[in-house]
């Protein structure tokens, strides 16, 4: 089966564990930012709106952890989905813990880095097109029509 572990166990097959696609992204963003110095900006931008962006993310992020859990489904992609879950901050988006990812990421703000916010966009095609796609196609395999549907009523970002 295309979606099979090493193990055998029918999963998603991702490229990687998707927070170290973000760790990947900020660290060569911080090499970036040692290697080009003197970008920054003002210090009411930086941190206000670093603050607002760090606050959101880590609330979109314990929100969709206390959805899995509450489903009692497991959060690595490299284990068997046990359900689908569709509550919660997935009734705004098919992928709130990466979108908290993204929020927690561009809140390097916070570290006046603005060089670290230039491989994002690298980051999100890792994401959408290594992890995203390929649990799609997992989760319609194993819900079928009950996955379609929700695909169908909800935005895959925001």
């Amino acid at each position: 089966m295309a979606g099979e572990g090493p193990t055998g166990r029918d999963i998603p097959g991702v490229i990687a564990p998707p927070p170290l696609i973000y760790l990947g992204g900020l660290a060569l963003g911080f090499l970036l930012e040692i290697l080009l110095p003197g970008a920054s900006l003002p210090g009411a931008l930086h941190w206000g709106l670093g603050g607002v962006l760090l606050a959101t993310g880590l609330g979109l992020l314990g929100w969709w952890m206390s959805s899995f859990r509450r489903a009692d489904t497991p959060l690595p992609p490299y284990e068997p989905t046990t359900a689908l879950v569709t509550d919660g901050p997935y009734r705004l988006s098919r992928n709130p813990g990466y979108l908290a990812f993204t929020l927690i990421y561009c809140a390097t703000l916070l570290s006046d880095a603005p060089w670290a916010l230039l491989p994002l966009p690298l980051v999100l095609t890792m994401i959408q097109w290594g992890v995203i796609v390929r649990e799609e196609r997992y989760l319609e395999r194993l819900f079928g029509q009950e996955y379609r549907d929700f695909k169908a009523r909800t935005r895959r970002w925001i």
